[in-house]
């Protein structure tokens, strides 16, 4: 599987951010960490836009977690709500 290009799309237009990710639910990921609830995402070279919920939590890092890392990490949680077709 190679990597796809997931463009951000806000009030049915592109936006200048682009997420590279092999799923549509990894580029979604990026797109909840960086604090984007409703979010759209067009896959390049189809017609497909994918649309997910994403909401982030801080919760604490794991046990084996390396020691530069802070004590509460942003953990970010996607739900797939459909695939609108252009």
């Amino acid at each position: 599987m190679s990597k796809k290009y997931f463009v951000l799309m806000e009030g049915g237009n592109d936006t200048a951010q682009v997420f590279v990710s092999k799923q549509p639910r990894g580029a979604a990921l990026k797109a909840a960490t960086r604090g984007h609830e409703q979010i759209e995402l067009r896959e390049r070279g189809t017609n497909k836009v994918h649309c997910f919920t994403g909401s982030t939590a801080m919760v604490a890092k794991p046990a084996n977690g390396p020691a530069w890392l802070p004590a509460r990490i942003k953990k970010a949680n996607v739900k797939k709500t459909g695939i609108k077709h252009l």
